[in-house]
Order: C-alpha cells, then sequence, then structure tokens
C-alpha cells in the first residue's frame, strides 16, 4: 500500500512546497527543530527500553534464586 511513497521526485515537490509555504528563511530554523525533536525521542525511547531491559533482567534473576 505504502509501496515507492517517498520517491526522490515526491521529496523534490514536498521540498519545494515546504520552500514556499515557509520561506528560504525559516526552512533551516524548522529543520533544526524537526531534527532536535527526533534525537530527543530517539533518546528517551532508548532510556526507557534500557530500563524495561534491566527491570527484566532483575526480575528474571531474583526468580531464579
Amino acid at each position: 500500500m505504502l509501496e515507492g511513497l517517498l520517491q526522490p521526485t515526491h521529496l523534490l515537490v514536498i521540498f519545494g512546497i515546504a520552500l514556499l509555504v515557509f520561506g528560504p528563511k525559516k526552512l533551516p530554523e524548522l529543520s533544526k527543530g524537526i531534527g532536535e525533536g527526533i534525537r530527543g525521542f530517539k533518546s528517551a525511547t532508548k532510556e526507557l527500553v534500557d530500563a524495561s531491559d534491566k527491570g527484566s533482567s532483575a526480575d528474571h534473576y531474583s526468580s531464579s534464586r
């Protein structure tokens, strides 16, 4: 269903529309904000997975005694 959704021509059209809507001065700031948001989301997700792994290994250790 979503095959070929982000082909290079589609990305160029999306970039062109974003350039028209936000303008050339605002677009780098917007990209920076989106990048920081994605990095924060990845970091939070990694922390949750690590905490979950530590909790499950501690539970497994205590139940095996």
